[in-house]
Formats: C-alpha cells, sequence, structure tokens
C-alpha cells in the first residue's frame, strides 16, 4: 500500500511539472477523435460468438467523477441460457484519475476480495499472443427477493493497455506511466478493460471458461496486439 501510494504520489508530481511539455500518446485499444470533445470514440464489440449484448451507458456517479477527457464504453452480454457477463473499458485522457483502483472499486461495492491472480489468455489473430491479465476471485452474501440471504460469488478480470505496453496491476501501470513521461514527455494514455460474471459458489471454474472464451473472441476487436505499428493518434 505505502508503495502504491508512493506511485501515485510521484506520478502526480511528474504529471504537474511536466504538463506544460508533456505529448499525449497513443491508446493501445481502437479509439476515434470525436469532433468538438476531448473524448474518443470506444467500443466493444456487440455480438461475440453466442453472445448478444445491450449497451451500457456510463453510470451516473461516474459521469460526475471522471475528468471532462475520460472515454468509455460498457456491455452486458448474455448468452442463450442466461449468463451474463459486464464489459467495460475506461480510456484516460490527460488526467490520469480516470483510472480507479480495482481494490478500492469492488469493496465499495460490498464484494470482498478472495483471491487474486494472474493468467495468460491466448489471443489469437495474424499475430497471436498470450494477454496477462489480472483475475479476482470475489465473494458477498446478498439479498434474495423473498428477503432472505444468499452466498454469490464473482469473477473480475481486468488488464490496463497503452500505447505496446500492459499491466495487470494498477501500481505498475502508474510507474510505467512516471517512467513514460520523466523520460519521453509521452503521457501514455492508459485503458482499464475489466469483464465481470456472479455465479453459484463452486461454479467459479465453469463461470471463469465461459469469461475466457467471450474475452479472446472479443479483444482483437478492439484492442491492438503488442508491437504493431500505427501512425493515427
Amino acid at each position: 500500500m505505502a508503495i502504491g501510494l508512493a506511485l501515485v504520489g510521484g506520478t502526480a508530481v511528474a504529471v504537474t511539472g511536466l504538463k506544460d511539455h508533456q505529448k499525449l500518446g497513443r491508446p493501445g485499444i481502437q479509439a476515434t477523435p470525436i469532433a468538438g470533445s476531448s473524448q474518443m470514440k470506444i467500443e466493444l464489440p456487440a455480438n461475440v460468438q453466442d453472445f448478444t449484448s445491450s449497451n451500457v451507458p456510463e453510470p451516473k456517479v461516474e459521469v460526475g467523477y471522471f475528468p471532462k477527457d475520460t472515454s468509455y464504453a460498457g456491455r452486458l452480454y448474455e448468452s442463450p441460457d442466461g449468463f451474463r457477463v459486464s464489459g467495460t473499458i475506461i480510456l484516460m485522457g490527460a488526467d490520469r484519475t480516470s483510472i480507479h483502483q480495482p481494490a478500492y472499486c469492488l469493496p465499495g461495492q460490498g464484494w470482498h476480495i478472495d483471491e487474486q491472480q494472474e493468467v495468460k489468455l491466448p489471443i489469437a489473430g495474424p499475430r497471436p499472443y498470450q494477454l496477462p491479465v489480472a483475475k479476482w476471485t470475489v465473494s458477498q452474501r446478498a439479498q434474495r427477493p423473498d428477503g432472505g440471504k444468499v452466498d454469490v460469488r464473482g469473477l473480475y478480470v481486468f488488464w490496463f493497455v497503452a500505447d505496446n505496453e500492459e499491466s495487470t496491476s494498477d501500481a505498475r501501470f502508474q510507474l510505467y506511466l512516471f517512467r513514460d513521461l520523466l523520460f519521453t514527455g509521452v503521457l501514455q494514455r492508459w485503458a482499464y478493460v475489466s469483464y465481470f460474471a456472479v455465479c453459484a459458489p463452486g461454479q467459479e471454474d465453469a463461470a471463469f471458461a465461459r469469461m475466457t472464451r467471450l474475452i479472446t473472441a472479443s479483444v482483437p476487436q478492439f484492442q491492438f496486439p503488442p508491437g504493431t505499428a500505427r501512425t493515427s493518434r
């Protein structure tokens, strides 16, 4: 925690001190400038394999909290048998505070973090690669419509991505941001990509397998592979 706070503080000092000279980097995801806006158009794919989806607008609480140049995309995926996965992308602009810490966000929503792992997911395409992601298993005691209580489990899969850079750690992405800004003058435009699904206790492995299928099929549709040369900003 102390190291994380130090990194955040160091990054804040660097951003403030180099603000007049910094250059905003290119996103590591597909993003299109919006005329007359500091935001960018980003999208998650609507249909992935047997999953259909509906658009999820940015939550009102985040509209007031995020910097004005934050870009957002959210979709709720559902399979024919009713299994649901929510997907979200948050893309920062010139203000790094667009990217919040999962360790604070989940407990704030009533979830207890039981286990944290880093796993690699195989991403196919012309340039196949292994995508490192954070896989967190969470739990909470939820209330049923009849007033009773039931134990539920959740799987939260996320990662941070910028121009040819990836991280599964908030502290590490802050360190990369500070390093790039200090040595290159470029403020990398990081995106925070996450997927979340709820399941019954004991069904975590099966739920993660289904999430993996959704994630590995959707990532090539919005994220650039490592080492991809791009000319647009």
